[in-house]
């Protein structure tokens, strides 16, 4: 049987996710986008080694289907956060890539994220 000290650290831990989450939440309605939007132009810049990524890697970094991936970039493009573009070596598929617009958005957003990851002490060795 685990220890109490486990189960308060386990609700600690959740709890703080949780916090981070709805200030993460609040800071993007502030900035006039969604959470997800948020996250999407996040995924895109960053994807390792390159700032854009396809519908299919764009899902698996946010764990929804394609299909949803898909209505998220498509309300995404018609805020003006995101922009599609075909893959010069593959007519089929395409990358997604963020605007300018979004950029200054996203910006932002990660100024005052980066901000509060540090007031809560998370990732000091990377920060």
């Amino acid at each position: 049987m685990l220890s109490k000290d486990v189960y308060e650290y386990l609700g600690e831990f959740r709890y703080q996710l949780r916090k981070f989450q709805k200030f993460s939440e609040t800071a993007a309605e502030k900035m006039g986008i969604t959470t997800q939007q948020h996250q999407l132009m996040l995924a895109i810049k960053g994807y390792p080694e390159r700032d854009y990524a396809t519908p299919s890697e764009l899902a698996e970094r946010l764990q929804i289907t394609h299909h949803s991936c898909v209505g998220l970039i498509d309300r995404s493009e018609k805020s003006g956060l995101v922009s599609r573009r075909k893959n010069p070596e593959d007519g089929r598929s395409i990358f997604v890539d963020v605007t300018h617009k979004g950029m200054e958005i996203l910006e932002g957003l990660s100024e005052i994220h980066l901000e509060e990851i540090k007031r809560i002490g998370l990732f000091k060795e990377k920060l």
